[in-house]
């Protein structure tokens, strides 16, 4: 009776729509006290549209951040920011009563960019997150080339300016970040040749990046670490029953966060014991789910929100959704805040996993089957956290001291 009398008191303009946006918020999986709050804020939005002598159609987004300007300047804490009204205005767009937001018109570097995506998606066949990553580069490299000249030129483009861009732009890149923007900028300039809008084939004029991997020992974190990651996750909320879930995996098998955001229902085999893990590269690789990660799966399964979706693990709090792999490795930085414990990137669990396999007496070509990498050298510089074996096969220091 309390959120039906709260439901009916909101005046002015959006008054009419606070019983369906109620409803559409209880399906999107917010919980009453999150749904009563979020009334609230259409409350305050429709009082100030009533104020302002507006009609709920033309609230767009100008007129969203008059009114959050308004509540800051009024010294309000709550629903200040841009972000809070997402919902409440994805909600009437929905329903029609806020036109949907026109694109603005696309220029010189947006329209290129809309090219080369259809070159990269239906002639070089490429996957979506590889796809993203190229528009990324292509885009700083353009709008630096288009900021520079006044106007994008490409006709002028030369090896020099290649040159000059990278050596602006690798200053503030680490290795990694370098090889990656080496990587991608080469298939800009081989799209640009042969669509015609450059004459020479400028791709040779991207020098090679030093490759550092494999010079460096894995960075693995050490078993007290792990269990502190685990022991962080509250199991008696469902929030930690996934991350719990989720540590687990990283660290037991090795997955990458994508790995985990992709895993669905129909891929875990349960009489089988076996999860199917969907790689890079397209690739579909079924490997042996350890009972305390199926248990640790099955615990959160059982006490996840009601979905439509597949997808094993999803977004909280609310709005429901599948996780990103962003949002998986950002479950492994708040476990490290909960632990009390420095900062681990989710990558070095998958070190982890393949340390503590070669510790147990795991071969590499074992190691590399449970990783998925395509070449045993990859699996190679774990040889070289095993010292026990490293000293067996070492030289004996000339002259017979101790080394």
């Amino acid at each position: 009776m309390a959120g039906r009398r709260l439901v009916e008191s909101v005046p002015g303009p959006l008054a009419a729509f606070a019983v369906g946006y109620d409803r559409w918020l209880t399906a999107q999986g917010l919980c009453p006290r999150a749904v009563r709050d979020r009334i609230w804020q259409l409350s305050y939005l429709s009082e100030w549209l009533d104020a302002e002598g507006l009609s709920a159609g033309e609230l767009d987004r100008c007129r969203a951040e008059e009114h959050v300007a308004g509540r800051r300047a009024a010294g309000c804490l709550t629903w200040v920011a841009s972000s809070s009204l997402r919902l409440p205005l994805e909600y009437l767009r929905e329903i029609g009563v806020v036109p949907v937001e026109t694109a603005l018109p696309l220029g010189p570097v947006d329209r290129l960019i809309v090219d080369y995506r259809e070159y990269l998606l239906g002639e070089r066949r490429l996957a979506i997150r590889t796809v993203e990553g190229c528009e990324r580069v292509a885009r700083v490299f353009l709008e630096d080339r288009e900021r520079r000249h006044g106007a994008l030129e490409l006709g002028e483009l030369s090896a020099g300016d290649v040159s000059e861009f990278l050596a602006r732009e690798c200053l503030r890149l680490s290795n990694g970040g370098t090889r990656g923007m080496v990587a991608k900028l080469r298939p800009l300039l081989v799209f640009l040749h042969v669509s015609g809008r450059v004459s020479v084939p400028l791709r040779w004029a991207v020098p090679g990046v030093a490759n550092v991997q494999g010079r460096m020992l894995p960075r693995a974190v050490d078993r007290a670490t792990v269990l502190a990651l685990l022991a962080s996750c509250d199991r008696r909320r469902v929030c930690g029953l996934r991350d719990y879930a989720i540590v687990l995996l990283l660290a037991r098998l090795g997955l990458r966060c994508g790995e985990v955001a992709a895993i669905r229902l129909e891929d875990i085999d349960w009489r089988a014991g076996e999860i199917l893990v969907r790689g890079k590269g397209g690739r579909h690789d079924r490997l042996p789910l350890p009972v305390d990660v199926g248990e640790a799966v099955a615990q959160y399964l059982l006490r996840r929100p009601p979905t439509e979706s597949r997808v094993v693990f999803m977004r909280m709090p609310a709005p429901a959704g599948p996780m990103t792999r962003q949002s998986v490795s950002q479950v492994v930085v708040g476990a490290c805040r909960r632990a009390a414990v420095p900062r681990v990137a989710a990558h070095r669990l998958r070190h982890t996993a393949a340390t503590e396999m070669l510790r147990a007496g795991g071969s590499l070509p074992e190691i590399a089957q449970v990783l998925r990498h395509q070449r045993l050298r990859t699996t190679a510089i774990y040889a070289r956290v095993d010292h026990a074996a490293l000293r067996r096969v070492a030289m004996p220091w000339p002259g017979g001291g101790a080394a």
